[in-house]
C-alpha cells in the first residue's frame, strides 16, 4: 500500500509539472502581453515594467524562474492587480468556491445515489421513467442556462410572494448558498444517477443477493449491506474527479450569482491576459484535481477489501 501511494504521488507530481509547463508556454504563445493596455506606454516605462516582471529575459530563463518559484509554492505577483500576490488571491477567494463546491457535491452525491437506487428498484415503471427523463434534461442543459433560469425563477417567486424568500445573488449567508449549489451540482447529480442505476441493476441479480434472499435476510438489510454498498463503488470512483470539477468549475455560476469566488478572478485574468494569475490558478486547480484522484483511489481500497492496490 505504501509503495502504491508513493508511486501515485510521484506520478501526480509529474502530472502537475506537465500542467504547469503546458500552461506557461501556452500563455506565452498567445499574442499580446499583460502590459498591453488602452493607454500607450512610453518605451522607457515599458522597459522598466518588463525588467520589474522579468519579461525582458529569454523565455527559457523565465521558465526556469517560474519552476523555481513554483517549487516554493510562490505563484508570483499579479500584473493587473497592484501589489497583490496570486497566493493571496487564491487564499482569499478559493474558500468561497470550495464552500459552494462542497455543498454542490453533497447535493449531487446524495441525490445521485438516492435517485439512482430508486430507478433501479422501480425499473421500467413510472418513477424510473420520470426520473430518467429529468436526468436527461439535467445532463443536456448547460449550467449557465440552468443558472439563468434559477435566478429568473427566484426573481418571479420573490415578486409573487412580495418578500425575499431567497437572495437572487451575493454571498454571506446560508440562504445565498442554496440555489447556486443546487444549480452547480445538478449536472453531476444527473450523471451519478445514471451511473448508480446501472450499477444497481448489475447488483440486483448477483449471486450473493439471491443467496441472501434465500436465507431469509430482510429486504432492507439486503439493500443496505449488499446492494447499496457494492453498487456505490463506481460512484465513489468518479466522485473524486467530480468533486474537483465542481469545486473548480463554477465560474459561470459564480459570475451569474455575483459570488466572490476564485472563478471570477480567473475569468478577469483571461480577459486581461494576466499571466501569473492564469498560470497560478490553473496549476492550483490541476494539483487539486490530481490530489482528489489519488485520494479517491486510496479510499476505494479501504471500502472494498477485495481491491489490492499493490
Amino acid at each position: 500500500m505504501l509503495q502504491y501511494t508513493v508511486k501515485r504521488l510521484i506520478l501526480g507530481i509529474i502530472t502537475v509539472w506537465f500542467i504547469a509547463t503546458a500552461t506557461f508556454f501556452g500563455m506565452h504563445a498567445v499574442p499580446g502581453d499583460p502590459l498591453t493596455t488602452d493607454k500607450a506606454l512610453s518605451p522607457t516605462i515599458r522597459k522598466n515594467l518588463e525588467e520589474k516582471y522579468g519579461l525582458d529575459k529569454p523565455l527559457v530563463t523565465q521558465y526556469g524562474i517560474y519552476l523555481a518559484n513554483l517549487a516554493r509554492g510562490d505563484f508570483g505577483i499579479s500584473f493587473t492587480q497592484e501589489n497583490r500576490e496570486v497566493n493571496d488571491i487564491i487564499a482569499e477567494h478559493f474558500p468561497v468556491s470550495a464552500t459552494l463546491g462542497i455543498l454542490a457535491v453533497i447535493f449531487a452525491a446524495v441525490g445521485g445515489v438516492l435517485w439512482g437506487a430508486l430507478t433501479a428498484l422501480y425499473r421500467n415503471r413510472l418513477p424510473d421513467t420520470i426520473i430518467m427523463f429529468l436526468v436527461i434534461l439535467g445532463i443536456s442543459v448547460p449550467s449557465f442556462v440552468v443558472a439563468a433560469l434559477g435566478q429568473l425563477s427566484l426573481v418571479n417567486l420573490n415578486q409573487i410572494t412580495g418578500t425575499s424568500i431567497l437572495p437572487v445573488g451575493g454571498w454571506g449567508t446560508v440562504w445565498h448558498m442554496i440555489v447556486p449549489s443546487l444549480v452547480l451540482g445538478l449536472s453531476t447529480m444527473a450523471y451519478l444517477t445514471r451511473l448508480m442505476r446501472s450499477s444497481m441493476l448489475e447488483i440486483v441479480n448477483a449471486d450473493f443477493v439471491r443467496t441472501a434472499k434465500a436465507k431469509g435476510v430482510p429486504a432492507t438489510q439486503i439493500f443496505s449491506r449488499h446492494q447499496l454498498r457494492n453498487a456505490i463503488l463506481p460512484v465513489i470512483t468518479v466522485l473524486g474527479p467530480q468533486i474537483a470539477i465542481i469545486t473548480t468549475g463554477g465560474f459561470v455560476v459564480e459570475i451569474i450569482f455575483a459570488i466572490p469566488g476564485l472563478g471570477r478572478y480567473f475569468v478577469q485574468a483571461v480577459q486581461q491576459l494576466d499571466y501569473t494569475v492564469i498560470m497560478g490558478t490553473t496549476v492550483f486547480y490541476g494539483a487539486f484535481l490530481v490530489f482528489m484522484v489519488i485520494l479517491v483511489d486510496l479510499i476505494y481500497g479501504l471500502i472494498d477489501p477485495r481491491v489490492r492496490l499493490e
